[in-house]
């Protein structure tokens, strides 16, 4: 697998060659490197061992065929790892009020060679846009799942001719996807959850990208999901992939972007004038695979445009799982909301407007033949994102129904009135939200996701 080493200059036709100032720099490979004398490396400090890594200008020549997967490669045995957890926690603390420029230059300054970008079609395109403004040589790489948008490929193309590069695409492995096809079919994940799917597609090609590098950069940031995202730092040891010297620690992971907010970037990336995935016109902001992606509506957050069947906290793929603490797996159970919620965050719809209702007075209402007003209630939960993003829209509905003859309540249905919330009424995903009528006992579940007010109040209108 050949992988782009790249800068503003153009790149031949007939191989990966890059120039820049004066000198002719060949590309290496993720997976490639070069081995040297154990024994040496394991008698020399850890400056001197940097010291033994070759300047990019003095990699040899290779031809274009295409290089072994990372996993066939034998990796090299060394005395120590390349860098320890708490040295990166501390220039985490030295860079966090960095620009993403500077970190980024500090991040291709620091390994050279031995680091790439992580490409997803999205917005991360302005990661290459910061790379190419230092001036440094980059690599880049993509994950090909077979299962991208059209407008994805094209995007690909144009970011590559844009930069005069070539992004160097990791696939799944054929036989695992041929099983898992075979055995389950083409959408299984509608049925029992993208993990599997995405194992196969996504993240063991990218486990043997990784093997090939000392670090990689990616376009995460803190607001992209409340529930995963919140405390990323810009540098880290990554907790759960491997790099190229192998085990714990070998491997760092670079978010340039963690402290920017999502309208930033997209200021940055009209101002720069870089291409632009074509589906974001269409209502798109997260983009991954056609299947399990679809526009963002009103009143949603970013990341709901994602795995939208699944009622789950952690909206991740896998490759990003270290973002997913141990307590939050014990608040999300298998993924999907099962287990009970942490007391620690902060409750949300909160108006004088609005009622709290407990267990009791839920059953209560829900028990009511003929009401004195008809109500609509949220069932919720504090720490769900997709809650937290309809939070104003609902307080203002709250706000505007004041006096005018509906009750807005508010249900926390998630830790242990989940199973009742499940069984009793009707809730499939958080937020679920239900109209109880003025003359019947059996409420009526809101059945769109458009959660602006204007679509929340024609919902009411046609009800009451």
């Amino acid at each position: 697998m050949a992988l782009a080493v790249t800068s503003s200059n153009s790149i031949s036709s007939s191989s990966f060659a890059l120039t820049s100032s004066s000198n002719d720099i060949k590309v290496s490979q993720i997976g490639s490197f070069r081995l040297v004398d154990r024994a040496h490396v394991a008698s020399t400090s850890l400056s001197q061992r940097r010291s033994l890594v070759r300047p990019l200008n003095a990699e040899p020549k290779r031809n274009d065929s295409v290089v072994p997967l990372a996993a066939t490669l034998a990796t090299p045995e060394v005395a120590e790892k390349v860098e320890g957890e708490e040295d990166f926690e501390q220039f985490a603390k030295e860079l966090e009020n960095a620009s993403p420029l500077e970190i980024m230059d500090r991040a291709l300054e620091k390994f050279g060679n031995d680091i790439a970008i992580a490409f997803s079609g999205a917005e991360d395109v302005a990661l290459i846009e910061y790379a190419h403004l230092t001036g440094r040589p980059f690599r880049v790489f993509s994950l090909d799942t077979g299962r991208l948008n059209p407008e994805t490929y094209r995007f690909f193309d144009e970011v590559e001719k844009h930069f005069g590069i070539r992004i160097e695409y990791m696939f799944p492995d054929a036989v695992e996807v041929q099983a898992l096809v075979r055995s389950k079919g083409l959408f299984s994940f509608y049925e029992d959850g993208h993990q599997e799917c995405c194992r196969v597609r996504k993240v063991r090609p990218l486990r043997r990208a990784l093997k090939g590098l000392r670090a990689w950069i990616t376009g995460q940031r803190k607001d992209q999901s409340p529930g995963t995202r919140s405390e990323i730092p810009v540098v880290q040891v990554d907790p759960v992939f491997e790099g190229l010297e192998g085990g714990v620690g070998s491997l760092v992971k670079w978010n340039p972007v963690a402290n920017v907010k999502g309208n930033d970037i997209w200021n940055f990336l009209r101002t720069m004038d870089v291409p632009i995935n074509s589906l974001h016109s269409q209502g798109y902001i997260s983009i991954g695979c056609e299947p399990c992606t679809r526009p963002v509506l009103p009143g949603q957050h970013e990341r709901e445009g994602r795995w939208w069947w699944e009622d789950a906290k952690a909206k991740e793929c896998g490759l990003h799982k270290g973002n997913i603490k141990q307590e939050d797996a014990a608040v999300n159970g298998n993924g999907n909301g099962a287990g009970n919620a942490s007391e620690a965050v902060a409750d949300i719809f909160n108006s004088q407007n609005l009622v709290t209702l407990n267990r009791t007075g839920m059953e209560n209402l829900a028990r009511l033949d003929h009401r004195q007003e008809p109500w609509l209630v949220v069932l919720y939960a504090p720490w769900c994102q997709f809650c937290q993003a309809m939070e104003g829209s609902y307080v203002e509905l709250a706000d505007k129904l004041a006096g005018n003859g509906v009750k807005v309540g508010k249900f926390r249905a998630d830790g242990d009135q989940k199973e009742y919330a499940k069984q009793k009424l009707q809730l499939g995903s958080f937020p679920t939200i239900l109209f109880f009528p003025k003359h019947s006992s059996k409420p009526i579940k809101y059945p769109s996701e458009r959660r602006d007010v204007d679509s929340l109040m024609a919902f009411v209108d046609a009800l009451r």
